[in-house]
């Protein structure tokens, strides 16, 4: 595991702005790309493009999971290059598994963020270790 810098809290603390732009009102999430300490993409967690953003949507758990799209995955989506060999900054959490098979996918080498909160690891704690056995098994370092 390599340590963390000064670019990496840099990236770390854009990804925490990025999320502030996210109308979920229980976790914002952002996602933060780079290469060579260059921004290649980010993205935020949220409904498609052109899905209406209702209060009625965003409150109902079952329903706002179902329809929203994972920081980690826009910032894949909206990447105007090859992601192969970059590293991905995520706050507040790591990636779930759903969004690593993809990271892993895209060929990113390094994932880094924080620790979670305890409320967080509580409800995604499980799909985070799951996460990280992959990383491990995709020899992708995870921070």
């Amino acid at each position: 595991m390599s340590v963390m810098n000064k670019w990496d809290d840099r990236f770390l603390k854009l990804a925490e702005h990025v999320a502030s732009w996210s109308k979920d009102p229980s976790t914002k999430c952002g996602a933060v790309i780079t290469r060579d300490k260059r921004v290649i993409s980010m993205g935020f967690n949220g409904f498609p493009q052109g899905v209406e953003d209702t209060d009625e949507r965003l409150n109902n758990r079952d329903l706002k999971y179902k329809m929203v799209i994972h920081a980690e995955v826009n910032a894949l989506m909206f990447a105007k290059q090859s992601v192969e060999g970059c590293t991905i900054y995520v706050w507040p959490m790591h990636p779930c598994s759903r969004c690593a098979t993809q990271i892993i996918q895209a060929g990113i080498t390094r994932v880094v963020s924080i620790e979670p909160t305890p409320a967080l690891v509580e409800r995604w704690g499980g799909d985070m270790r799951l996460a990280q056995e992959m990383y491990e098994e995709a020899l992708v370092i995870s921070q």
